[in-house]
């Protein structure tokens, strides 16, 4: 057998049977499967002296077993390689997740075991089930606490330009969509009709002048719903509007922002927030820029770039309330959002939305900064306009490198390079830090 190129997702070289070889059986077992080599060094070289008893596959099957929640069994192979006899230990992603060694929950990212957050755990093994956090009944909270008023209206947004209009109560709908159980109320039920206030839904609202100094804020914890039209209100309020006068009798509005795509960005932080986790939402509205910062990072591992070119398999961590959001037409299809929001903001001319996992949330920061038209049609003409923007760029965005603006510029590489040598030579800009680890700044 040829040795394993090297280590990656997928697989895992270990010189002997220890403790690391059952954390990365369980690692794989959690995320999409994988192989270990007992027998090789990290190189992928055959440890010389590696000896194998007539009993030792079968007492490490059991150790793995044993030391596992649920229990794991590998399937085991001996192989030659460089003409010693190694063990081949192969474990398929389970349907039942998380597995525990220890009491303690790995996946795989890339080469390595990470040690799994309790909210994923709770995720995995919700999504094992094909189900959400969202779906399962709230103990605390009964059907008292609904109110059917609005439910009534969620009645009425779903049957706007509906073939067959709903006929049924109210408490027949929630039935039907799974928003009580067993005559119980579920958490998605509670977050999207709550007669009173909803601490776990709350979301701060702030007009800042600088990043110390707050002009005006808001505290928002009603149901998903009202939450959506209190923050728009509250950032229309904030934020610029004009009046392009078009020939026609009444008059155009454009607001600073896109609102189209503000509200787009509000209703993903409302829809995909972890409810779980004890921190609250939170929008900054400043004078040329707004940031909107939600509990919960991108699920899954999925990378900003993936999510913003759409190659990814989208899992939502709150089944019952995207469904609901998409039943009463606030959510036109899954999976698009992102894609409006960013051509709202270029047809807008404006510089792109940065998106971003920012600690234990994801965060989204848009700017009401204009590019000039050889930015915004990804063009090389008119390079002092594009060198300025790209300097502008850099001032909202600093320590981040050349690709960076490439994908977020729409800008092709040797041109953003032959900009970025510009501004060096201009002693406009720096480059501070690691060749692989720096970034650019404004001076």
């Amino acid at each position: 057998m040829n040795t394993p190129i090297s280590e990656d997702k997928y697989v895992e070289f270990k010189s002997s049977f220890n403790d690391a070889v059952i954390e990365s059986l369980t690692a794989f077992a959690n995320t999409l499967g994988g192989k270990v080599y007992v027998g090789l060094s990290d190189k992928g070289k055959a440890v010389k002296g590696f000896q194998l008893g007539t009993e030792t596959l079968q007492k490490w099957i059991n150790e793995v077993k044993n030391k596992t929640q649920p229990s794991v069994i590998p399937d085991a192979n001996i192989v030659e390689i460089d003409g010693v006899k190694i063990v081949e230990l192969i474990i398929k992603e389970l349907p039942i997740k998380p597995v525990s060694f220890k009491g303690r929950y790995y996946k795989r990212i890339n080469n390595s075991n990470h040690l799994m957050t309790l909210s994923e755990i709770s995720n995995m093994h919700l999504r094992s089930f094909q189900s959400s956090w969202d779906s399962y009944i709230n103990p605390d909270r009964s059907i008292s606490e609904i109110s059917l008023e609005k439910v009534n209206q969620f009645i009425a947004n779903c049957n706007t330009d509906r073939q067959y209009p709903i006929m049924d109560d109210p408490l027949t709908v929630l039935s039907k969509y799974e928003l009580i159980k067993e005559g119980q109320v579920t958490n998605a039920c509670y977050l999207l009709f709550a007669q009173n206030d909803v601490f776990q839904a709350t979301v701060e609202l702030g007009r800042f002048s600088t990043p110390t100094s707050i002009k005006d804020g808001l505290t928002v914890r009603s149901d998903l719903f009202t939450e959506v039209e209190l923050i728009l209100e509250f950032i229309r309020k904030h934020i610029n509007k004009s009046y392009i006068i078009t020939g026609d009798p009444k008059r155009e509005e454009r607001w600073q922002y896109p609102m189209d795509a503000i509200r787009e960005i509000v209703i993903n932080m409302i829809v995909h927030r972890d409810y779980m986790d004890s921190g609250d939402s939170v929008i900054k509205v400043y004078d040329n820029s707004i940031e909107f910062f939600n509990p919960g990072r991108l699920a899954d591992n999925i990378t900003v770039d993936q999510l913003l070119s759409g190659a990814y398999s989208s899992w939502a961590r709150n089944k019952r309330v995207s469904a609901t959001f998409k039943e009463a037409h606030f959510i036109e299809k899954y999976g698009s959002g992102i894609k409006r929001i960013s051509e709202g903001f270029a047809s807008y001319g404006l510089v792109p939305p940065v998106f971003e996992n920012f600690q234990n949330g994801f965060k989204v920061v848009v700017y009401s900064n204009q590019l000039s038209e050889a930015v915004s049609e990804g063009v090389s003409g008119g390079v002092s306009g594009g060198v300025s923007d790209l300097l502008e760029f850099i001032k909202l965005n600093p320590g981040k490198k050349t690709l960076y603006f490439v994908d977020h510029m729409n800008i092709p590489q040797r041109t953003i390079e032959r900009w970025l040598k510009s501004l060096r030579d201009d002693h406009k800009i720096e480059f501070r830090g690691a060749p692989k680890s720096g970034g650019y700044w404004a001076n």
